[in-house]
């Protein structure tokens, strides 16, 4: 099992930028797949960007509304993954969550799963207009 816990949350005006980051403890950190998702209120959850196992850049997948303005990373000697944000819009404010699923062998060695078990506690990101 892995635990995870985000920081780095806050206010922040339009056009501003903000960095989240997620510490995982417990499990190997460099045996498990990553993502940010987000959820305003009365809104669905969605994926914001996930990262395989390795940090790998070409495993990196973005939602459309975030591609050319986030970037996530994952740093497995630090056991984090950060989600950088920049050009923040008003429709970014939402509480961002990290998430992990353990990856899993494939023939051309591991996948990420589409399903992420393990969730940290949410930090709240809100962007004024």
């Amino acid at each position: 099992q892995v635990q995870l816990v985000e920081s780095g949350g806050g206010s922040v005006q339009a056009g501003g930028s903000l960095r989240v980051s997620c510490a995982a403890s417990g499990d190997t950190y460099s045996r498990y797949c990553m993502g940010w998702f987000r959820q305003a209120p009365g809104k669905e959850r969605e994926r914001v960007a996930t990262i395989d196992s390795t940090g790998s850049s070409g495993s990196i997948s973005y939602a459309e509304s975030v591609k050319g303005r986030f970037t996530i990373s994952k740093d497995n000697a630090k056991n984090i993954v950060y989600l950088q944000m920049n050009s923040l819009r008003p429709e970014d404010t939402a509480k961002y969550y990290c998430a992990a699923v353990r990856r899993l062998p494939s023939a051309g060695g591991w996948f990420c799963p589409p399903q992420y078990n393990y969730w940290g506690q949410g930090t709240q990101i809100t962007v004024s207009s």
